[in-house]
């Protein structure tokens, strides 16, 4: 099962961006997730706020796509989730069939 990158724009003393990380805590008990923090007053992070259109944070990112900003929500964000391995296994069974038949 691939892993899901997740990046997180954050600021200090945001409730928001705490309810995120708790979030995505609880769901790396479920998913093969990698989230990684950025601060948005970074400049990496400003350059990623800027291009997501994250208006504030917690700025989400979702392999590598702006998914979300402000209050986040754990339903939408698992259904997100479920899709995006979805898509890969689609992906990865594609690919694995091609390769048998390019093989015969």
């Amino acid at each position: 099962m691939s892993t899901v990158p997740i990046l997180i724009l954050t600021q200090p003393e945001c409730t928001f961006c705490d309810a995120a990380k708790a979030i995505f805590e609880r769901l790396s008990r479920d998913y093969p997730l990698s989230v990684s923090m950025v601060a948005v007053d970074s400049p990496d992070g400003a350059s990623l706020a800027q291009r997501g259109g994250v208006m504030f944070p917690p700025g989400i990112f979702i392999d590598g796509k702006p998914f979300s900003y402000g209050r986040p929500s754990e339903r939408k964000i698992r259904r997100e989730i479920e899709r995006h391995l979805r898509e890969a296994r689609k992906r990865a069974e594609e690919t694995l069939s091609e390769g048998i038949a390019d093989s015969l």
